[in-house]
């Protein structure tokens, strides 16, 4: 290894490793539909709140600061394999300290940490500053399924079970569709207060930027605007059991008038 120079690699050898990622894109996708994961995805579904507008961009800051890193550290290292080697380095040095790449390997990571910090806490704040809200709804967690509240319109609630497979109409997506989904106005506000009544559940739909856990005996807020009218799925996001798998949870953001419409028929439905 030590006589072979990187440019030495046949160009068939290349050629072979960019055939190998180039067919790799037809299987990849890259979530170009809302409310749902798809087979293949590599990314986050395609935001629908503010809040996960902004957790987007910081994840690919992050991202490409750890590809950044990761560059310059392969860089450093073929530079020490190739400078430093047997054949080129006769007489190995045997330096152990360096004031000067000290104090510099010890301030870029802290710069670093610094763009990572800012728009961390300020985005944890925003995720927690609870705007003025239009609406409550109340997600309650049971083993295993959930019970919606709806407060300011008449203080109904209802059940949600997930679809079984010999039940899914066309267009159900197995194991997120339910037979009576939460329906919320565009463009609102929406506070989420949750709880549970057995163990801890997790109220989470990634579209819509919302993870809250759903503890008994504790009633916990969260919040999210859905910015564009869609179906938008989730799960329980924390290990309560069994059928921890079998309690999803599904969100239809639909215009106010069409929201009103179903809180009408929701009130005799569900009285």
């Amino acid at each position: 290894m030590s006589g072979l120079p990187i440019n030495s690699i046949s160009r068939r050898g290349w050629g072979t490793v960019l055939v190998l990622l180039t067919g790799l894109v037809p299987f990849v996708s890259w979530a170009e539909t809302t409310g749902k994961a798809v087979p293949w995805q590599m990314t986050f579904q395609p935001p629908a709140s503010p809040v996960m507008y902004q957790l987007k961009e910081f994840h690919d800051l992050v991202f490409f600061i750890i590809c950044g890193i990761g560059i310059v550290v392969v860089i450093f290292v073929l530079f020490v394999v190739l400078r430093f080697r047997e054949k080129v380095s006769k007489v190995p040095s045997k330096r152990t300290h360096n004031t000067t790449l000290e104090i510099i390997w010890t301030l870029i990571p802290l710069l670093i940490l610094l763009v990572i910090a800012y728009p961390s806490f300020r985005l944890l704040y925003y995720m927690d500053s609870h705007p003025e809200a239009d609406m409550t709804v109340k997600a309650v967690g049971h083993q295993w399924y959930w019970s919606y509240e709806y407060p300011d319109h008449g203080n109904f609630m209802f059940d949600s079970y997930i679809v079984p497979d010999n039940e899914l109409k066309p267009g159900q997506p197995r194991l997120l569709a339910v037979d009576n989904a939460m329906y919320v106005p565009v463009g609102k506000n929406i506070r989420i207060l949750t709880t549970s009544d057995d163990v801890i559940h997790s109220w989470a739909v990634p579209a819509l930027g919302v993870k809250k856990d759903s503890v008994p005996g504790r009633m916990n807020e969260t919040w999210f605007n859905a910015d564009q009218p869609g179906i938008y799925y989730g799960q329980c996001s924390e290990l309560c059991g069994p059928n921890h798998g079998f309690m999803p949870i599904e969100v239809h953001a639909v215009p106010e008038a069409e929201f009103n419409k179903w809180v009408e028929d929701a009130r005799k439905k569900y009285a």
